[in-house]
């Protein structure tokens, strides 16, 4: 059906139909390149000299920029969960709790060295599992203002997902479905805003706090305000991520690109003299070393992804995240589904060091050295102009 959307020439048709590697390919850029606004941009390899990929900053150091996205324990089962924690620890990197809260037996380091504490402790309006625990084990805290697959509305684990354990981690009753209320009930100002990143740092001193904000237009006006209330790390969510649980009409109408609000975000702060104060973190269906090279370029300093992680720990894309069925064992809450996880930390870590290797030579050919270097550097990239593409 995706190859009935769009007009293309006979001989892409005859490609994709074979669906071989190489149609693959042709799928990639019709789906991201037809699709996206990164896919109307191209890089300028003409700007700077070439550089030695050997002076190009190590794939172990880029893998610290990324982060897996918010999926909270009991939207995915507990070996899924864990598994990105384990990987994400083991190479630098920051996982992401979601809003559902944690097992306090994760926050002990094992034996081997190894850690399934998550490294970012997100804080919902529904405060599910928020403890002062939770908080004290952070090294990042997030307060979820909005998401960018579903802007509007709350996070919503349904009934049937919540298990005693579940329950138990989020203080409620085994079967009651749980939804975090649209607007934030922490916050209705800058002001209250600002009380609640204040309350964070006293509450954890050593963490830095991070607020996530949905791509809109008029985003980089929030954002400053945000950095005002002293804010350390600010997330611009895209609208086409999120999780199987999220609402069909929410992912197709509702938010904006990632980037459009990257890029807004980072030249609103520097016009404002905040954008050295702030790191800046987008995500949105980011999967491969070209989408995060030009993430950078944008004004992206870190990259947070789930979709692609997810997919290389067995995810098959079924969609039925919310329906406790996941066949691969992701997904689900059940005992037997959940026998099926295969996923290995190391699954995700060669994904992790591929993209990051394949930043490299992309940064070889631009001409950097290492990605500080790049952020911000928009000039970097130039508009395609296809005549087949009526948009044009």
């Amino acid at each position: 059906m995706i190859l009935k959307l769009y007009s293309y020439s006979n001989k892409q048709l005859k490609l994709a139909q074979l669906w071989n590697l190489k149609s693959s390919k042709i799928l990639q850029i019709l789906l991201v390149g037809q699709c996206t606004i990164r896919g109307q941009l191209a890089l300028r390899f003409d700007n700077l000299p070439e550089v030695p990929l050997s002076e190009v900053e190590p794939a172990k150091n880029i893998v610290k920029r990324f982060s897996t996205g918010a999926a909270s324990f009991g939207s995915l089962s507990k070996e899924a969960h864990e598994t990105f924690a384990l990987a994400m620890n083991r190479v630098g990197g920051l996982s992401n709790s979601g809003e559902g809260g944690e097992d306090p037996d994760r926050y002990i380091p094992e034996p081997s060295g190894d850690s399934k504490c998550s490294a970012i402790k997100q804080i919902a309006s529904g405060r599910f599992g928020v403890t002062i625990d939770y908080i004290a084990s952070a090294r990042v805290l997030q307060i979820k203002m909005a998401q960018g697959a579903k802007p509007g509305e709350g996070g919503e684990l349904p009934g049937w997902k919540v298990t005693e354990k579940i329950a138990e981690i989020r203080y409620s009753i085994p079967g009651v479905g749980l939804i975090s209320p649209p607007p934030h009930h922490d916050i209705y100002s800058i002001e209250d805003l600002s009380q609640l990143i204040f309350d964070l740092k006293h509450a954890n001193p050593h963490a830095i706090v991070s607020v996530k904000l949905v791509s809109e237009v008029g985003v980089g006006v929030v954002a400053v305000g945000v950095a005002k209330g002293k804010a350390n790390y600010i997330t611009i969510s895209g609208h086409d991520g999120g999780t199987g649980a999220a609402r069909w009409t929410g992912i197709k109408h509702a938010g904006c690109p990632w980037e459009l609000g990257i890029a807004e975000t980072h030249q609103t702060l520097l016009l404002n003299g905040l954008r050295e104060k702030i790191i800046l973190e987008t995500d949105g269906q980011i999967r491969t070393g070209l989408d995060v090279v030009k993430a950078f370029l944008l004004g992206a300093d870190r990259i947070a992804m789930t979709t692609a992680p997810l997919i290389s720990v067995g995810c098959i894309m079924m969609r039925k995240c919310h329906l406790n069925t996941c066949p691969v064992g992701i997904a689900t809450q059940d005992p037997e589904l959940r026998k099926k996880f295969e996923g290995t930390p190391e699954n995700v870590i060669n994904y992790l060091f591929l993209i990051a290797e394949s930043v490299r030579n992309y940064m070889s050919k631009l001409g950097f050295r290492t990605v500080e270097e790049m952020v911000g550097k928009s000039n970097f990239l130039t508009q395609i102009k296809k005549m087949e593409n009526p948009k044009h």
